[in-house]
Parts: C-alpha cells; sequence; structure tokens
C-alpha cells in the first residue's frame, strides 16, 4: 500500500473524531471516502475537498451500504483503510429497566453498522490482496459499569466482532485492530460534564495519531489487538 496514496474509507467522518482522522490522513496524502448519514455536515466538513468521495449514508441500510461502497470503488478502485468511527453512547436505567429500543439503539449502532460495512468493503480488500481496518471500542466496553449496560454490552460486541474479524482476515493480509478510549475531548462531552477536568480526556487529534499509526505498514505484525487510549482518566 502506498503512503502517499492510499484510499481511506472512514464511517462517523462527519463527527468530532471523523474529522480529526480525516485530516490526519488528508495531511498523509489519502483520498479519502467520507460516509455519514448526516449529508448537510459532510457537505459542510469535507465540501471543499476536492477528492474526498462523500458519501451520505445510514449505515443501519445493508443494501444502502453496499451501494454506495460500490459507487466509490467505481472511483476509487481500491480500499486499503477501513476506520469504522461510527458509533454512539446511550445510558440512565439499569438493566432490569432497559427499555427494547435503547438495546436495539446500542447494538445496532455500535455493532450491527459494522457489520455492514465490513460486509461492503472487506471483499474487495480481499480480491485486492490486503487492507488495515481499525475500529474503535470503548474503554468502558471491557467491563460493566451502573447504568450504562447497554452501551457497555455494545461495544463489547463490537470489540469481539473485532478480535474475530482478525482472526478470519490476517491470513488474507487484512489487519484489524480497535482502539479503546477513554472519554473523547468533544464540546458535546463538555456540555455534558461542565465541571470535568477536560485535559485528562483523549483529544480527537490524540487518538487519530494512534488509528492512523494501526492503519500503516509499522502496524503490520499487529493482529486482533485492542489498544487502550485513555488519556489520564
Amino acid at each position: 500500500m502506498s503512503t502517499d496514496r492510499q484510499t481511506v474509507f472512514i464511517t462517523g467522518a462527519a463527527g468530532h473524531l471523523g474529522t480529526a482522522v480525516a485530516a490526519w490522513f488528508r495531511q498523509q496524502g489519502a483520498r479519502l471516502v467520507l460516509l455519514d448519514r448526516d449529508p448537510a455536515a459532510l457537505q459542510q466538513r469535507f465540501g471543499a475537498a476536492a477528492d474526498a468521495v462523500l458519501l451520505p449514508v445510514d449505515l443501519l441500510d445493508r443494501e444502502a451500504v453496499a451501494a454506495a461502497v460500490a459507487r466509490a470503488l467505481a472511483r476509487v478502485h481500491h480500499a486499503d483503510v477501513l476506520c469504522h468511527l461510527a458509533g454512539g453512547f446511550h445510558m440512565g436505567e439499569p438493566v432490569h429497566e432497559t427499555p427494547a429500543d435503547a438495546w436495539d439503539f446500542m447494538m445496532d449502532l455500535n455493532a450491527r453498522s459494522l457489520i455492514h460495512v465490513a460486509a461492503a468493503v472487506v471483499p474487495h480488500m480481499r480480491a485486492q490482496g490486503g487492507g488495515r481496518i481499525v475500529t474503535v471500542g470503548a474503554g468502558g466496553g471491557l467491563r460493566g459499569g451502573a447504568q450504562m449496560g447497554a452501551y457497555a454490552a455494545s461495544k463489547s460486541a463490537l470489540m469481539r466482532l473485532t478480535e474475530s474479524m482478525s482472526a478470519e482476515l490476517r491470513d488474507a493480509g487484512i489487519n484489524v485492530n480497535c482502539v479503546l478510549p477513554s472519554i473523547i475531548d468533544t464540546p458535546p462531552n463538555r456540555a455534558a460534564m461542565p465541571g470535568a477536568d477536560v485535559s485528562r480526556w483523549v483529544a480527537p487529534e490524540a487518538l487519530a495519531d494512534v488509528i492512523g499509526f494501526l492503519a500503516g505498514d509499522a502496524a503490520r505484525a499487529i493482529h486482533g489487538a485492542l489498544i487502550p487510549v485513555l488519556g489520564r482518566v
């Protein structure tokens, strides 16, 4: 894979982490394929990027994801890196009071979306003889926490899927790894926790550095790793 013109697919691209990761790869000269469910946010953040491919798509619609990735591949022809950043957070009720819609929302957003994106991208990586996949789990997915059962379970599911994909794909030349951030320093998190010491959180740019490393040749011997990126929390 050529670092100067890697083709990098990024889900959740219009989010705060997605913007940081896109900037990291753009600085390396990569060509970007940017997926997000919010077309206006994609256009606002990346509309001026001349060679970026913007794909507004609902990751929970498997057929739509497959069609969007196929359209992108018709233009860029290969998929060197997949950074699956899309996900979400929910907490507030104990496990015995977890409503079905909250459970479905977390499992869909944090686990099912990976299956849909992998279904669209992995066959192309196998056909081209290799690739890199980086997913975003969570430190909170390593163990359950009070009022966070659905979230912890969904992130744990994503981490197990990542490990399984690594076991399935490493002999095809595809590295699959996962980063586990603690609290990411974003405006919504600052608004939700106004008294917190944000200097202890993980900056999106710092997390992007780790994701970029895992996507590069220096990480070629790393398979199925769950890498904590916890700041000073």
